[in-house]
């Protein structure tokens, strides 16, 4: 609910949502994720996996779910053409993973979170 909120907040539409809340399914399945020690994937923390050292922002801020999503939304915003390319290929612009084509299996289980919880 939190990222259907943020999404809302930065203006941008269901479409946005969806594409985070499946890029944080991928990247965390929805926790928020902090500091892993030996598991950690670099300094990668929050529902997005997000960078300290990439410029995502400090741990306090990308561990907050609001700062976070509008993090990623901003990113997003700068994907030309986003709206239109396959979830996966906007996902991974923005987040530059290892595992690019992880986003899409995602895709059907946040639009239904995004139907459900838009109107709420």
């Amino acid at each position: 609910k939190a990222i259907i909120a943020a999404t809302k907040k930065s203006g941008l539409d269901e479409r946005a949502a969806v594409v985070s809340i499946a890029t944080a399914l991928q990247e965390s399945k929805l926790e928020n994720l902090g500091h892993l020690g030996d598991r950690n994937d670099h300094d990668s923390q929050g529902l997005f996996q997000q960078r300290p050292s990439s410029g995502w922002g400090t741990v306090e801020q990308i561990t907050d779910p609001e700062y976070a999503t509008m993090a990623f939304l901003k990113g997003l915003k700068q994907v030309d053409g986003w709206q239109d390319m396959p979830l996966t290929k906007a996902a991974q612009t923005v987040q530059v993973s290892a595992y690019p084509d992880h986003y899409a299996q995602w895709e059907q289980q946040a639009a239904d979170l995004v139907a459900a919880h838009w109107n709420s």
